[in-house]
């Protein structure tokens, strides 16, 4: 008995503070500047922005603001790249709101699978925006994770 009450007034508390361990927010940031051009797209892609993106459990919420695009933004997305620096598929959908012809916001929200959890946290999530000149991405950012100071 008197082992019993020990247990359980030792592992409820330290219980308590895995859970509470496991949901402390992840912030993570990106740089949105030009996608990879040639010198045939120097004409219609330019511009520049930030990136935030803050997980909590499996809650994923994005904010991000854009300035300096040659034409106005159409859509943003998050996509996965096999690794950091390598183009890959879109796996989320962003929500765009222009501020002008050139600059605007980015945000989201989203409950992710423990894969995209993963490559969340191995740096293989990036945010790409394109524009009506540059339909295939004008900017884009890797979601990298930053150190959360106390």
């Amino acid at each position: 008995m008197r082992h019993s009450k020990w247990l359980t007034l030792t592992l409820i508390p330290l219980l308590g503070l895995a859970a509470l361990t496991a949901q402390q927010p992840k912030t993570f940031r990106g740089r949105l500047s030009p996608v990879p051009i040639d010198v045939s797209m120097q004409a219609t892609i330019a511009g520049s922005g930030t990136v935030s993106a803050v997980l909590t459990g499996t809650k994923l919420a994005v904010t991000g603001t854009f300035d300096g695009l040659k034409s106005p933004a159409t859509i943003a997305q998050i996509h996965k790249g096999p690794v950091r620096g390598v183009r890959g598929p879109n796996v989320l959908d962003l929500t765009v709101a222009k501020t002008d012809a050139a600059s605007g916001t980015i945000s989201g929200a989203f409950d992710l699978t423990a894969i995209q959890i993963a490559d969340l946290e191995k740096g293989r999530l990036y945010v790409q925006l394109h524009s009506e000149k540059a339909p295939d991405g004008n900017l884009w950012g890797w979601l990298l994770p930053q150190e959360n100071k106390r």
